[in-house]
């Protein structure tokens, strides 16, 4: 059973060029492997995003739904935003 699909894409000239450019530096062996390689990193990229959408953005919301008392205004926010800065801006 084969494990590999062969495919035909079309890139733009410049990342055509990047491809190939990695090939020739030796950092990759195939132009196969370039794009393979970034379609892992994709792939990481989004598993990322989900688990920080899954850990930390639900359960946030979620807190603040039941919790609506422990949500910030805009304008505190912003206060409390202005407030760092200018204590950083002064180390």
């Amino acid at each position: 059973m084969r494990t590999t699909q062969a495919l035909t894409i079309t890139l733009p000239l410049e990342m055509a060029q990047m491809v190939k450019a990695k090939v020739s530096s030796g950092e990759y062996a195939t132009e196969s492997e370039v794009i393979r390689d970034g379609l892992r990193t994709l792939a990481a990229r989004d598993a990322a995003v989900e688990k920080w959408l899954r850990d930390e953005v639900v359960p946030t919301y979620d807190e603040m739904k039941a919790h609506p008392e422990l949500a910030l205004s805009v304008e505190e926010v912003r206060r409390r935003l202005d407030a760092r800065m200018a204590a950083h801006a002064k180390k």
